[in-house]
This record gives structure tokens, sequence and C-alpha cells, in this order.
């Protein structure tokens, strides 16, 4: 059985403790983004992080991107949506275009989708190789490795939802006005391909999850819980990469002053 086949899509909370439990994580994002800017105490900034969302049309990538940056100043996070890669970006190396957006020591990126079309657009419509796909994914580890090396946290995002509650929010975005303009003919398109997508995705976390780069696969059935499960997932790993790198992090307790 895969990674992907564990994910335990029951996982729910009840809205009041999913609220709480976001706003409590949202003020020590807030603190960790202040203290690695190097505006805290004087100090320098500390690594780059760069948060990378995938999943799903519909899995809730917007909206955790939303809780994640609102409570952080407009001038401290930059958010990128990834789309496909123009003429001249195809001219290119696939992962040249991402090179702009790569966050400096004190700055934050947060990507909705990534370089991971290549491993999972490309191969569902067929125009990546087997085996380019394979070298592809060498590649992506090595870029990761070496954004790593160079200074930059990386946390990766995977959110899960069955195709049964990818179809009702379908529905739901489709007959809502505000909604529908979510809803494009290419998202009903990759619907009917989510099975060759779940077989690429496999290889997809296999290839490329690594102690440098790991995959964090949120199950997002249930909208509550995966908010809070997504905020506290980073957390717990910016926090874990700044100690191995040997900076003093600070205390939770540190974030009181923000209220």
């Amino acid at each position: 059985m895969s990674r992907v086949d564990d994910i335990d899509l029951s996982l729910s909370l009840p809205v009041d403790e999913s609220l709480a439990r976001v706003a409590a994580a949202q003020r020590r994002i807030t603190h960790l983004r202040l203290f690695t800017a190097g505006l805290l105490e004087k100090k320098e900034p500390g690594p780059g992080l760069l948060v990378l969302f995938e999943g799903f049309d519909a899995a809730g990538k917007g909206g955790a991107i939303r809780r994640l940056t609102a409570s952080l100043d407009p001038r401290h996070v930059r958010v990128v949506p990834i789309g496909p890669p123009t003429e001249l970006e195809r001219a290119h190396h696939f992962l040249w275009r991402f090179q702009p957006t790569i966050p400096a020591r004190g700055g934050m990126t947060v990507y909705d989708r990534s370089w991971y079309g290549r491993l999972l657009v490309e191969r569902v419509e067929g125009s990546l190789s087997d085996d380019d796909a394979r070298r592809s994914a060498e590649e992506i580890v090595e870029f990761e490795r070496l954004l790593s090396n160079d200074g930059v946290t990386l946390v990766k995002f995977w959110l899960h939802v069955s195709d049964a509650e990818q179809l009702r929010r379908f529905n739901e975005r489709r007959d809502s006005p505000l909604k529908r303009w979510k809803l494009t003919d290419d998202d009903w398109r990759n619907r009917e391909h989510r099975p060759a997508y779940l077989h690429f995705l496999d290889d997809m976390v296999d290839w490329t999850d690594h102690a440098h780069a790991r995959w964090n696969l949120i199950a997002a059935e249930h909208k509550h819980y995966a908010r809070a499960a997504i905020l506290e997932t980073l957390i717990d790993r910016w926090e874990d990469d700044l100690a191995r790198r040997g900076v003093t992090v600070p205390t939770s307790r540190g974030h009181d002053y923000l209220h």
C-alpha cells in the first residue's frame, strides 16, 4: 500500500476547535516569520522559507494559503500561482522559471502549485515519457537539495480529497455565482483522468520524498481539519529545520506580545 493510500480521509475537527487552533498557529507563524526576517531583537535574517502546495482541484489549496498568509504583513510573504509554462519557459529547462521567486535569506514564498506539474500534469497529458519523468524527478530532488544546502527551508504539502468529495465541491462551485469562476473546463477534464493522477502521484511521492524535502500528505476531506493540520505541520517542520541548522528557535510564549 502506498503512502497516498494510507491517508485517513475520515479525520475531522469541530469548527470551534479548528478556529482556535488556526488562530493559535497564525500567531506562532507571525512570530517565526518576524524572527526569520531578522525583525526581532535586531538579529540577522534566518533561512528563507518556501512553502509548496499541491493537490487535486478543489482540495482547498487556496483556503489554506489564505489562512497561512492572513496574519502576515504583505511585505513579508510572496504568493506565487503557478500555471502552465509559457512558450519562453518551455524553451528552457523546466526548473528555470522558478528561479526568480525562490526566497532569499530572510524571505518567504508560497507556491500555489509548483514544479511538480512536471511529474503529474505532463505525465497525465502524455507529453513526458516514463524515462524523462524519472530523470526529471532526480533533477527535482537535487534542485531541492541545492535549495536546502543554500539556506532555504522547504515545506511541501499534498492536499488529498476523495473523488466523491471533489465532485461535491465542483457542483457547489458550479451552483454558486460567487464561486463559479473557480471552475473551468480543464477542471472537469482533469477529473476524468483521476485514476492516472493517482498512479503518477504514487511515483511522485515515492521518488521525491527525501529527508531534506519531505512530503506532508494532508487529509483535506474535511476543511476545518485540514486548515489546522497544515498550519501546525508547517510550524513543526519550520522549527525542526531551524533547530537542525543550529538556530535557537524562540519559544512559543514569545508571541504573547503579538495579540
